[in-house]
């Protein structure tokens, strides 16, 4: 329930954007499960392109409108690419409204990190901080000389809606070269992988559970970046091997991967590749090729111009429109998956049984 109130029925571009709103609403509603109180949790992770900077210029009120809208659909979103300044993420959560809140990682130094930072947006009435939040720092090598960190930290939070406790881990993958399986970006798959598989195995891990989820730029499901995720022992429910999450329509670059301790593992596994996920693909219906010519303002010069002098021709205009556009809303789309919360009627069964207590850690 995000608050428009800055939408005015007196000037037109507002009644666009309030159309499309509706639009959306609906669209969402008919590719997402509803939001529940007590029996799912809705779990989704974005990167928003550059969120945000004013590369292809500032974004606008629309934009933030619409991305506003989408993670209102859910309950957690792990947001990648946000920027040291935090004027977007700021702009974004007052129109979500007092309930929703966020936990953000302090700025990655380093060129390689792109001075990003790590986040989870929240709605603060079905989900609770758990209290742990930390950066993930990995442990020395064998022979003890200091581990070579991610260019990007990654971000761990524990969180509890429901039933439900668990540890979620957001990473943004080094890219590197455009390459289906860098080098670098393989070390870093499996080392972190690797480091949270062992860590919520201990007695003394905040919780059992955990998720690993975000930009991994991973090619391809049949890549050693996908399978270095499942090969340190998490889980990735096979719904998503057949969605795609870039604009593009080509690459599997965000993933979410499952790993527990807390339950038993072929119960996780069935569980997972029974529950509803996806991706949404919001160009759809917003920002769509056929609203190319609304922009032309918002685009500015540079939508006519080259760089190097001469004007644009229409497959140039159009192609510039599709990539201004990324910066809008993104180059990704969303990732979501509903997760069951309410654990009561197999616990009270196992009581009643006299069976061995479950946990749910």
């Amino acid at each position: 329930m995000p608050f428009y109130y800055q939408l005015q029925s007196e000037e037109v571009t507002h009644r666009r954007i309030a159309d499309r709103l509706l639009m959306l609403r609906e669209k969402l509603a008919e590719e997402i499960p509803r939001r529940t109180l007590d029996e799912s949790l809705l779990l989704a992770t974005w990167n928003i392109r550059e969120f945000d900077s004013s590369k292809y210029g500032e974004r606008t009120e629309e934009a933030y409108n619409y991305i506003a809208e989408i993670i209102t659909h859910f309950d957690i979103v792990a947001i990648q690419e946000v920027r040291a300044d935090l004027k977007g993420l700021l702009r974004l959560m007052r129109i979500l409204g007092p309930w929703w809140k966020y936990i953000i990682t302090d700025v990655t130094a380093g060129s390689a990190g792109n001075r990003e930072r790590g986040a989870f947006v929240f709605d603060s009435r079905k989900v609770r901080f758990g209290g742990l939040s930390g950066e993930i720092v990995l442990p020395p090598v064998k022979d003890k000389r200091p581990a070579r960190q991610l260019a990007r930290t990654p971000f761990v939070c524990g969180f509890q809606a429901g039933w439900l406790k668990v540890m979620i881990c957001t990473v943004h993958i080094y890219y590197g070269k455009a390459i289906a399986n860098d080098p670098k970006r393989i070390e870093e798959i499996q080392l972190v992988s690797k480091f949270l598989a062992g860590r919520v195995k201990e007695a003394e891990a905040w919780s059992n559970n955990l998720v690993l989820l975000g930009d991994f730029n991973i090619f391809d499901v049949g890549d050693p970046t996908f399978k270095a995720i499942t090969k340190a022992g998490f889980f990735i429910p096979p719904q998503f091997e057949q969605y795609t999450s870039n604009v593009a329509g080509s690459k599997h670059f965000d993933q979410m991967a499952f790993i527990s301790h807390a339950f038993d593992p072929e119960f996780v596994r069935r569980q997972l590749a029974s529950w509803p996920a996806g991706v949404f693909d919001f160009f759809k219906y917003v920002y769509t090729d056929e609203d190319e010519q609304i922009y032309t303002y918002d685009m500015g010069r540079d939508y006519r111009l080259k760089s190097k002098g001469g004007r644009r021709n229409k497959q140039e205009r159009l192609n510039y429109y599709r990539q201004w556009r990324t910066f809008q809303m993104s180059d990704h789309f969303p990732m979501w998956i509903e997760l069951k919360i309410d654990f009561g009627q197999p616990y009270l069964e196992r009581i009643r049984e006299g069976g061995k207590k479950l946990s749910f850690d």
